[in-house]
């Protein structure tokens, strides 16, 4: 079974709070999870300036090692976290650079 970390879409229309959940890769987007690993508010009330996310680091580490992918808005939100290395910006220039280097 291919476990995938993703967003399930809750909320209202137009406002929507998403849960970070572990879910069986061929389920639906808002099927039944797993596990639910956190949330994430992209529309934070008027008085807050920033986005809320709340993480079970432990948990998301367990899925992590054992196998699961993470969508890519996900992986964005672990990166900024820090629990995956984030990615290079442009991965052909260094190997390209490195190509350079040996003469071919």
């Amino acid at each position: 079974m291919a476990v995938r970390i993703r967003f399930a879409r809750h909320g209202l229309r137009n406002r929507p709070m998403f849960h970070i959940v572990a879910m069986n890769a061929r389920s639906k987007r808002d099927g039944k999870p797993l596990e639910t690993l956190g949330a994430f508010n992209p529309h934070p009330n008027m008085d807050e300036k920033a986005k809320h996310i709340t993480l079970d680091f432990a948990r998301t580490k367990y899925w992590l090692g054992v196998g699961a992918q993470p969508t890519d808005g996900v992986r964005f939100l672990l990166e900024r976290a820090g629990l995956l290395p984030p990615r290079p910006l442009y991965p052909n220039v260094r190997r390209s650079a490195e190509a350079l280097a040996q003469g071919n």
